[in-house]
């Protein structure tokens, strides 16, 4: 089975999370008209005893296509978010919440340069799908114990992903 790439938008994307973006919201101006900001983009989740976030940083390497997509995981505790620190786009992969995930659901996004994606908790989702060796800021659970599930794909479930 091969996966079709879609365009990233808030509609098509909400049931997996929030696309992070500046366009079409509403900026503020600070610090003397100096910088506009543009606040509340995403809503950062962490559930279970201790709810503190952390901010990190993954150093993503190019991946090569085609590219076999032979598992999923998911945070049941915690969003996780992806965002860009260098000007590149990146794919997503993602299928539905469930206790284990439906592969006929499955999905795969183009997020475009500049912009992010919040994974609500419990989305299973394939691991970050850089188009360039690119740095990533991530922001989830602190506590990370209990918080990975991971669907390994039986043999016949073969599912590739190309991108040119």
């Amino acid at each position: 089975m091969n996966l079709t790439i879609k365009n990233i938008n808030k509609e098509n994307f909400l049931q997996y999370g929030q696309l992070i973006s500046t366009k079409d919201i509403k900026s503020e101006s600070i610090n003397s008209n100096t910088t506009k900001s543009f606040y509340d983009l995403v809503d950062i989740e962490v559930l279970g005893e201790n709810n503190q976030c952390r901010v990190n940083v993954f150093k993503a390497k190019k991946r090569i296509f085609p590219l076999e997509i032979n598992m999923l995981e998911n945070h049941p505790l915690s969003s996780q978010a992806f965002i860009p620190l260098q000007n590149t786009s990146f794919i997503v992969v993602v299928a539905p919440i469930s206790n284990t995930p439906n592969l006929k659901l499955l999905e795969a996004f183009i997020v475009s340069a500049e912009e992010g994606i919040n994974f609500k908790p419990k989305v299973w989702h394939f691991p970050l799908i850089a188009l360039e060796d690119s740095n990533f800021l991530t922001i989830d659970k602190k506590d990370s114990e209990n918080n990975l599930e991971i669907y390994k794909f039986q043999n016949n479930d073969n599912i590739f992903l190309n991108y040119e």
